[in-house]
C-alpha cells in the first residue's frame, strides 16, 4: 500500500467522492485508470507530475485539529487508520483513498487522549468503514 503525501494527491482523492461513512469518519475514493492519474484534474494530461505513478492501493489519513485537539490523539487515530487499512488492503480496489475524521469524539466519554476505550471505538468504526467500502464496487 502506498501512502498519499502531497496536497494535490489528497485533493484529487477527496474529489473522487465519498464511498463510505460512519458517525466519525468518511472514506473518499478516486478510481485510477490503468495508465495512472497525471494531474489534480484527471482529464488534464501533464507528464511532468504523475500523482499516482505505481498502479496500487493508495491511502491517506486526514485528522484535523478541529476534531482532535491533542496531537497524541491525532497520531493515535492515524495509526489506527493505517493499521486497519492494512488488514483490508487486498480487498480494496486499486484507487486513491482518503480516510477523513469528520467529527470529534466526545471528550467527556474519552477523557484520556490515548485511552484503550478510545482506541477500541476508533478501531470498531474504521472496521465498519472499510467493510462497507469493500462491499461497494
Amino acid at each position: 500500500m502506498q501512502r498519499l503525501k502531497t496536497r494535490p494527491q489528497f485533493q484529487a482523492a477527496l474529489a473522487g467522492g465519498t464511498v463510505s461513512r460512519t458517525p466519525h469518519f468518511a472514506l473518499h475514493r478516486l478510481s485510477l485508470p490503468n495508465s495512472g492519474t497525471t494531474a489534480a484534474n484527471p482529464q488534464v494530461e501533464d507528464a511532468h507530475a504523475p500523482l499516482f505513478h505505481p498502479q496500487a492501493v493508495w491511502l491517506g489519513a486526514m485528522v484535523p485539529k478541529r476534531w482532535a485537539r491533542r496531537a497524541v490523539t491525532r497520531n493515535t487515530i492515524k495509526r489506527q487508520i493505517y493499521a486497519i487499512s492494512a488488514q483490508f488492503e487486498v480487498r480494496l480496489p486499486c484507487a486513491a483513498h482518503v480516510v477523513r475524521l469528520r467529527s470529534g469524539f466526545d471528550r467527556k466519554q474519552f477523557i484520556s487522549a490515548t485511552s484503550t476505550l478510545l482506541k477500541q471505538a476508533v478501531r470498531l468504526e474504521l472496521e465498519q468503514l472499510f467493510e462497507h467500502a469493500t462491499n461497494k464496487p
